[in-house]
């Protein structure tokens, strides 16, 4: 299996978000990355190669132009305003009945506007290092249709949690949603997404919501308890022609491998009634009991049942990493999944 990773996520290296009513240091951190590459090359899964640059135009296939044009730009505006010596993170939100309509023209205004949280810090790097990852999901995507069964984009910073135009949950660029758009658009007449993060991937279900081309089917904790909380319930299903291309499989706080395993077998049989002719899976390795910020009980051998599971569905895959914060196993985590798939 290739694997297309690129250097420049280190160039996204927040210095705290907020958690539980505190500034705390980034749980999203670039050993993230470092430690999933390092149990790669051990294990020989695979090539590791740099993306090729696709430029803007995907992104904007997916994301708003004013969006990313904010997004590129954020920075030097916080700078301007606020200095370098901290990052940018949002101070204020629009509340239900608050008018959306007219983007402030202030960064503070901003960083609200496009935002959810305030656990996803804008840095310097943050829009080169968030390109890089959406290039390697689309150099994933371009390896699909050259052929290959599967590749893996070592993808950070994340992307499940950002929307159409929002960010938050660590994602500014939705990798997955890139690359499932490139695939339609090269030809895939039907393209299935399956997220298995801990959390519900929102900003994927937003961005395919009212699309009947794309399947989205989320595994996930119930967002009565967890974040993003307000979205990931199993009654939305998707609307206008989209209705019914929208699976949410909510599950209870301490969920195992045999309830997984469940849920996972009902999101396999949907993709197969969907008829796909490719699958994105983005994969979280968050599900694992050792989660510092989740509350499954996977342990590191369920990864690679997962993986099999995911290969018994039958499509070419391109696996796009989410979130994961137990970082001393997260490598080995990961690499079950991959080695699972690859071993079916």
């Amino acid at each position: 299996m290739i694997v297309i990773h690129s250097e420049e996520h280190r160039l996204q290296a927040g210095r705290s978000e907020l958690n539980d009513g505190q500034l705390v240091p980034c749980y999203e951190k670039p050993a993230r990355a470092d430690i999933v590459r390092a149990r790669i090359e051990a294990v020989g899964l695979g090539p590791i190669v740099e993306p090729t640059r696709h430029g803007i135009a995907p992104l904007e296939r997916v994301h708003d132009a004013g969006y990313l044009g904010f997004l590129q730009t954020a920075w030097d505006d916080w700078v301007a305003e606020h200095g370098a010596d901290i990052d940018a993170l949002p101070l204020n939100w629009v509340a239900p009945g608050m008018s959306r309509r007219r983007v402030p023209r202030s960064i503070d205004g901003r960083l609200g506007f496009y935002s959810f949280d305030a656990g996803t810090p804008i840095t310097a790097g943050t829009w080169r290092a968030a390109t890089s990852a959406a290039d390697s999901a689309l150099t994933g995507a371009d390896r699909l249709r050259a052929g290959d069964r599967s590749a893996f984009a070592l993808c950070r910073p994340p992307g499940h949690h950002a929307g159409h135009a929002f960010y938050g949950g660590y994602c500014f660029l939705n990798n997955a949603a890139i690359a499932a758009q490139s695939l339609r658009d090269g030809g895939a007449a039907r393209v299935a997404v399956l997220d298995v993060d801990y959390h519900h991937g929102n900003g994927t279900q937003e961005i395919f919501w009212e699309r009947g081309d794309v399947l989205f089917v989320s595994i996930h904790a119930d967002p009565a308890d967890e974040f993003p909380y307000f979205c990931g319930h199993a009654d939305e299903t998707g609307a206008g022609v989209g209705d019914g291309a929208n699976l949410n499989l909510t599950l209870p706080w301490g969920t195992d491998w045999n309830a997984y395993a469940q849920a996972l077998a009902v999101a396999a049989a949907r993709i197969r009634e969907f008829g796909a002719d490719a699958l994105v899976l983005s994969l979280g390795a968050d599900t694992y009991g050792g989660d510092p910020i989740s509350r499954f009980r996977l342990v590191s051998e369920d990864f690679l049942r997962m993986g099999a599971a995911i290969a018994g569905i039958g499509l070419p895959t391109l696996f796009v990493l989410e979130g994961g914060y137990a970082v001393d196993d997260l490598g080995v985590n990961v690499a079950n999944v991959l080695t699972g798939f690859e071993q079916v």
